[in-house]
């Protein structure tokens, strides 16, 4: 199809303009739909590359950002609404024309542009890259679409909300059924009890994040990044917020002297530094490194503590990310190294991190189209490698070192229940209290085992992190 072919292409100047035709950020914003929809490519990666290669900037540039991102994010809204108003299932539908779709039905219900504009730039965009054919299907269903506003449209595509409140939940803010049912477990909360709480955090889920950045000690300041444009985070003391803007477009982003990294992320991080450990304390580990920003910011707390980091990861390409990411603070080793088959001499570490592979439900603001690729088997199939990397880590801490299990996701299944399946063949651990090395960050403690951190969108506006801290004894 002409919209995926395009996705990787390239042009410049005039050419570009002409390849693309005269909408070039909606074609952008299509571009990267079909290649998610069909190669499952990643929105974060790809939409700044093209952005890039076709020479968007300003209000072109944003509002690509907007139309893509907006419309992962609403994609189950969006297509309870359709299959009203096609009368079939989007994904019957040809994948040009249910991208299209679902793009311009995000322009006429969660955007300000004008109904009219936004359907006359859908047919255009449709007859761009699959010819005139389709162009009358697509004008009639997105008329339709623009017959009622998204409150109007809820009442009609949704399940009632006092019949089922899950499946309103999921209809409402666009998450699978099972994403919702699996953070109302995370929260503690009964189906049938308000979920009051699980819908705040699906609320925040479907909302444009601001950029957390780090600027790790020794290597840069919170102070540079507020006089470039960043904003003081609340409780990381090397964090800040960027609101808008480009981050490479900061000097110390440039040269890689800090980086983008979640504000929980530097505080899980902080946390396992701040954990008091007896007797020596010079050698550190990260077991899953890759890309690298939490790499980075343990590097710069290793150095500034008189430590060295040993930074491992699998994959030699990520390892490469990891190594331009350490460079700077010195007094680090990156080794490419499984680490559930430690490479290194066990019982070495004085502190260990180990932030596993996971299904990344916690950063569903960040990356909304895995909340479609994920599912219930993911969970389970995560399950053993996440149990054998904790318990590798465990086994390289020396006897009195500490180690933080930390994972993107607030599913149970991920969390707790992890730490308690290693924990339950081990009497040499002890489960610390996380939440009091972090005594300034409000309701962070974890629902039924108040031991573990659990980070909120709805409640800190970071991601959905978790955080154990265990010392061996």
């Amino acid at each position: 199809m002409a919209g995926t072919r395009a996705a990787g292409g390239h042009r410049s100047g005039a050419r570009a303009g002409r390849r693309y035709g005269r909408d070039p950020a909606r074609r952008v914003a299509l571009d990267v739909l079909l290649a998610v929809a069909a190669r499952e490519a990643y929105a974060n990666l790809l939409l700044p590359r093209l952005i890039a290669q076709r020479g968007l900037a300003g209000r072109d540039a944003a509002l690509a950002t907007e139309l893509t991102y907006g419309t992962l994010r609403g994609r189950g809204t969006y297509d309870a609404i359709l299959a009203q108003c096609a009368d079939r299932d989007p994904d019957s539908l040809d994948a040009a024309v249910r991208e299209v779709l679902r793009l311009g039905t995000h322009q006429l219900l969660a955007t300000r542009i004008q109904p009219h504009a936004a359907v006359a730039t859908s047919v255009n965009l449709i007859k761009e890259v699959a010819g005139p054919r389709p162009a009358g299907l697509v004008n009639a269903v997105l008329r339709r679409v623009a017959s009622r506003d998204l409150a109007g449209w809820l009442t009609i595509a949704a399940p009632s909300r006092a019949k089922d409140p899950v499946g309103y939940l999921a209809v409402r803010y666009s998450h699978p059924r099972w994403i919702v049912e699996a953070l109302s477990a995370a929260l503690g909360e009964a189906v049938d009890g308000g979920m009051a709480q699980t819908e705040a955090m699906l609320e925040a889920d479907s909302e444009r994040p601001v950029v957390h950045l780090c600027a790790p000690p020794g290597l840069a300041s919170r102070d540079e990044l507020i006089t470039a444009g960043g904003a003081a985070a609340r409780w990381s003391p090397f964090g800040a917020y960027l609101s808008s803007g480009d981050p490479a477009s900061l000097a110390a982003i440039a040269d890689g002297r800090a980086g983008v990294q979640d504000e929980a992320s530097q505080l899980a991080t902080l946390a396992l530094t701040r954990v008091p450990v007896s007797g020596t304390d010079e050698s550190w580990l990260d077991v899953c490194a890759g890309p690298g920003g939490k790499a980075r910011l343990m590097a710069g707390l290793a150095a500034r503590s008189g430590a060295t980091l040993v930074a491992a990861e699998l994959r030699e390409h990520r390892a490469r990310l990891v190594a331009t990411a350490v460079a700077p603070a010195g007094s680090s080793r990156v080794l490419v190294a499984d680490g559930t088959k430690p490479a290194w001499q066990r019982d070495r570490f004085d502190r260990v991190i180990v932030d596993v592979p996971c299904t990344g439900l916690g950063a569903l603001r960040r990356r909304p189209e895995a909340r479609w690729r994920r599912s219930p088997a993911d969970v389970t199939a995560l399950h053993p490698l996440q149990r054998d990397l904790l318990a590798a880590a465990l086994d390289s801490a020396r006897p009195g070192g500490v180690v933080g299990y930390v994972t993107c996701s607030p599913h149970v299944a991920e969390t707790r229940d992890v730490v308690a399946d290693v924990l339950a063949d081990r009497g040499d651990i002890s489960v610390l209290d996380a939440p009091a090395v972090l005594p300034d960050v409000p309701d962070i403690a974890c629902g039924t085992d108040e031991r573990y951190v659990q980070f909120w969108p709805h409640r800190h506006g970071t991601d959905a992190i978790f955080l154990a801290l265990l010392r061996r004894r």
